[in-house]
Formats: structure tokens, C-alpha cells, sequence
């Protein structure tokens, strides 16, 4: 379960997130979507204990988090819109590096866990450098699951991927859900957005809870 309660971030005087607050329990997807520049990246860093916020709590089964970085550590995964991966090191020698288990714990995931559900088995001998888009993704969110994490944030997870990784992604994260897990995400994809069990517009620093499935076109409308 993630609880999150009055959470506020400001840069200078200006307040990007204004008293931010919304729930989630197993098995769900939220979606957050919002203008560019409105603070969608700037909240999940914060919920997954990258950034801090200026107040507010942000509770994970049962457990406190603002202010503890072992908690965020334990309780979540983060995947960044960015590439986090060193890019010069080789697939097996990124899993040794950001793995957050032991070397029989990874060969295992590598066998039936998040690592092996998203193909990373086949990749192992190649330089990260010279993946696609889609691959590097995968190896980010198995890279970033290797606590077996039970809420998982991603930023546009499906930016600049070819149609059949978005697919692949997608179908993991439905496996994932199914499993119990949490996902946070933020997204214009809306084959993405279409996993979300609830969806919130983030804008003026506030969010706002708004039905699932909509039209891209009734999508932008909230934003305005």
C-alpha cells in the first residue's frame, strides 16, 4: 500500500508541488500525466527517494519513508526517463553493478525472476552501449527490481521505443500488477495509460484525480 499525504517541493519561490496526496494498494497502476515542466519528474523522484520533499509523508506498507532512505530502498524501483546504465560495461557486468542482491540472487532472477520475464538471459555478453532503446529499458526496470520492490516508478517508459518493446514492457508490467506489485508511472502513451487503475492530472502544483480512458484529445483538455 502507498500512501502519500500533503507532499510539497519548491524551487526558489516557486511551489512545483502543492500539498500532493493519493493512495494506491496492490495490484494498481497509477497514471500521472500533466504539461510539460508541471512536475511529473520531479514528484517521482521525490516518491522514489531521489529527491527530497520540502514536507509531507509518503508511507509504504506501513512503513515511513520520508526522511529514510532504507525504506525508499527497500519498497521501491525507479527507472528514469534517462538511461541510468553504464554504457561501456557489458549487460552481465551493469547487473553486477547495480544489482541490489547477491550474485546467487541475480543468477536466479536471470532464471525466473524480473530479469529473466524480460529477456535480459540473451543480452548477457553484449556492451550496454550498443542496445537499442528498448533493450536498455528492460535492463534499467530489471536492474532497477532486483530488491523485488513492491511499487515500481517509471518515467515515460515507453519514450522514443519501437512498437514491440513498448508491447513487451507493457506485458510485463500487467505481470507484475498481477503479482501484487504497485506501478507509478508517467506517461502520453496512452497503450500505457491504458494499464492505469486510476489516473491524476498534475497542474498549478495540485493533482487531480480524472477517469481512466480517455481520448488523447480529452486528456490535453485537462491539462488546460
Amino acid at each position: 500500500m502507498l500512501e502519500v499525504s500533503d507532499v510539497c517541493r519548491s524551487y526558489g519561490k516557486t511551489n512545483v508541488l502543492k500539498g500532493i496526496t493519493f493512495s494506491a494498494g496492490p495490484g494498481e497502476c497509477v497514471g500521472i500525466v500533466g504539461g510539460n515542466g508541471c512536475g511529473k519528474t520531479t514528484l517521482l523522484s521525490i516518491l522514489a527517494g531521489a529527491m527530497r520533499a520540502d514536507a509531507g509523508s509518503i508511507v509504504i506498507n506501513g512503513r515511513e519513508a520520508a526522511g529514510h532512505p532504507k525504506v525508499f530502498a527497500e519498497e521501491t524501483a525507479y527507472v528514469p526517463q534517462e538511461n541510468p546504465l553504464m554504457e561501456e560495461l557489458s549487460v552481465w557486468d551493469n547487473l553486477l553493478l547495480w544489482y541490489r542482491g547477491g550474485k546467487k540472487s541475480m543468477e536466479k532472477d536471470l532464471q525466473d525472476g524480473p530479469a529473466a520475464m524480460l529477456g535480459i538471459p540473451g543480452m548477457l555478453k553484449k556492451r550496454a552501449g550498443t542496445l537499442s532503446g528498448g533493450m536498455k529499458k528492460r535492463l534499467s526496470i530489471a536492474c532497477a527490481l532486483s530488491g523485488h520492490a513492491p511499487v515500481l516508478i517509471l518515467d515515460e517508459p515507453g519514450a522514443a521505443l519501437d512498437l514491440e518493446c513498448k508491447e513487451e514492457i507493457q506485458k510485463y508490467l500487467l505481470a507484475y500488477m498481477a503479482q501484487g506489485g504497485t506501478v507509478l508511472l508517467t506517461s502520453h502513451e496512452l497503450a500505457e495509460l491504458a494499464l492505469c487503475t486510476q489516473m491524476h492530472v498534475l497542474k498549478g502544483g495540485k493533482l487531480e484525480k480524472i477517469k481512466t480512458g480517455l481520448s488523447a484529445r480529452e486528456l490535453v483538455l485537462q491539462f488546460e
